[in-house]
């Protein structure tokens, strides 16, 4: 089986990306990391690239004169230029253009972390989350992994993982917890078997072999 080729797409850290990058090297996962493009020029997911010898660039609105749509016409040229078999959102801020959507269905992964469809949508990322979690007394939180839909965070629900929700807990403390339990193995699982050909849409239906 000829290996899948993944391009990451980020805005921050980067140690979702990190994690994949990691089973990558252990052989968990058979895949090739052709690029990985950020929306932010000092994203240090750009220097996680640098160590691990993968190409990377920069699409920030900036770049463009601020004009979103033209930054979002060279994303989308660069991404049919390298014709990945799966783009992995992980820790992207930017929101996708309905061209890269369609493009790219069922390609684009992104990762969440809340149980959606709960605590999902405009607004809902990196310590908002988490914030909203806590103000509405959630017992239970988690991460899901899904494939980029039309609506924010509201695409195919490939898997989720939980964990409890402590006493005492604050946004940052829930952060940790969620990225660490429940984030990166839950990813790295995904993109495994994603590789692998164990995850198929058909019909619009989520179908694990």
């Amino acid at each position: 089986m000829t290996k899948k080729k993944l391009v990451y797409l980020v805005s921050g850290g980067g140690t979702n990306m990190q994690a994949v990058l990691d089973a990558i090297e252990r052989k968990e996962i058979d895949a090739e990391s052709l690029e990985v493009i950020s929306s932010n020029c000092e994203a240090y997911a750009l220097e996680r690239a640098k160590k691990m010898g993968i190409p990377a660039k920069v699409f920030a609105r900036a770049d463009f004169g601020g004009d979103g749509k033209k930054r979002d016409r060279a994303l989308c040229d660069e991404l049919k230029r390298l014709m990945p078999d799966y783009i992995l959102l992980v820790g992207y801020l930017g929101i996708l253009s309905d061209e890269i959507i369609k493009e790219f269905e069922y390609k684009l992964v992104n990762i969440h972390p809340a149980l959606l469809p709960k605590f999902g949508g405009s607004g809902f990322y990196g310590l908002n989350v988490h914030r909203a979690v806590l103000e509405a007394g959630e017992k239970v939180t988690g991460a899901t992994v899904h494939f980029v839909g039309d609506e924010i965070d509201g695409g195919l629900i490939i898997r989720q993982k939980s964990t409890a929700v402590r006493e005492g807990d604050t946004p940052e403390s829930l952060q940790k917890r969620v990225l660490d339990e429940c984030e990166h193995p839950l990813l790295v699982g995904v993109v495994r078997d994603l590789c692998a050909d164990r995850i198929k849409v058909k019909d619009g239906k989520l179908i694990e072999l």
